[in-house]
């Protein structure tokens, strides 16, 4: 389990490679280290401990910027969803599954799994339509990028502490997750003290 959690931990490093929100062109990573790059923070810097946007296009960059913007949302969500769970709370199912989110997962019905699979499916669809729009910025689904650009210093915090949160929840989540796997449900630890 342990190989696991490292295999995760690792695969996800492309996730902290930054990127600035400069369109895409056939240039080398030069962009991407500016001092002014939106993700690199303190006390990391540029963190790209693998190696894995040497000798990138900022295409690819981009493309990296836009997965670890999306994953990073997902793991917030998923980390608030796996307490939501854990507290016994099903808003969309009233507490006919287990309090365990990995039984939970595993109880849920067909129908409720397709139900799943559609939403994501429309998400994904949407935003990929999204991304043919002209000036398009990796990761800026909502089209603020319109009305704000990397000039602004709070525009720019903003991106930063998304992305740090972002990359904090990815981590998080994994640890939530391994912690489950080895000792059962964490949310019983939390909020069972809580009911009594």
């Amino acid at each position: 389990m342990k190989f696991y959690t490292l295999l995760a931990l690792l695969g996800s490093a492309a996730a902290f490679a930054p990127a600035s929100q400069t369109k895409s062109s056939n240039t080398v990573l030069s962009a991407w280290k500016d001092d002014a790059v939106v993700g690199k923070t303190a006390p990391a810097g540029y963190f790209d401990p693998l190696g894995l946007s040497k000798n990138k296009s900022d295409k690819t960059m981009a493309y990296y910027r836009e997965a670890e913007l999306k994953n990073g949302r997902v793991a917030m969500a998923a980390c608030l969803g796996w307490y939501i769970t854990a507290g016994g709370t099903h808003p969309a199912f009233g507490g006919s599954l287990s309090d365990d989110p990995l039984k939970a997962a595993g109880e849920l019905s067909f129908v409720g799994w397709l139900q799943f699979i559609f939403g994501c499916g429309v998400i994904e669809f949407l935003g990929e339509k999204i991304k043919e729009r002209p000036g398009y910025v990796p990761g800026d689904i909502l089209g603020a990028s319109f009305w704000v650009d990397n000039s602004d210093e709070g525009w720019v915090m903003y991106q930063n502490k998304e992305l740090n949160n972002g990359r904090l929840a990815m981590l998080a989540f994994v640890g939530i997750l391994t912690q489950d796997i080895l000792y059962g449900n964490y949310g019983d630890m939390i909020f069972k003290p809580l009911v009594k």
